[in-house]
């Protein structure tokens, strides 16, 4: 990874209320990176979205967030992880409309398209980390 990066701010995802910290952070990230008002509400969207999975379908966890400049790009790198059971099968968990349990089936989907770069690491039985990064355009 070329380029250079904040440290980390931790949020610990355990509860309702920390799926509103990690919308909140990355409104406050966002608007530091000064994006658009309507690249604000995607990555605080995917934001929501992936601490909402973390705290359902992870059991908890944490989200990382920071501003990054990487190859005279500048944006939010937005790293969700949990040590709950994992995604099965990935392909089947990023189809739209598909879900494991009673929302919408856009979490993940939703979330890649919203964003610029988007890593899903999972191991059945050991937990799912999401990389997201918006870039300032």
């Amino acid at each position: 990874m070329n380029g250079t990066a904040e440290a980390p701010q931790l949020l610990e995802i355990t509860a309702s209320a920390g799926v509103v910290q990690a919308r909140q952070l990355a409104r406050a990230l966002a608007q530091e990176c000064r994006f658009s008002l309507v690249e604000q509400t995607k990555l605080i969207t995917a934001a929501s979205e992936l601490a909402r999975n973390t705290l359902i379908h992870g059991g908890g966890g944490s989200m990382a967030a920071q501003l990054v400049d990487e190859r005279g790009r500048r944006g939010v790198r937005l790293v969700f992880s949990d040590s709950g059971p994992g995604i099965v099968d990935v392909e089947l968990a990023l189809t739209d409309g598909w879900t494991s349990g009673g929302g919408m089936g856009l979490g993940l989907s939703g979330s890649r398209r919203l964003v610029d770069d988007f890593v899903l690491d999972t191991t059945a039985g050991q937990g799912t980390t999401v990389t997201i990064t918006k870039w300032v355009r």
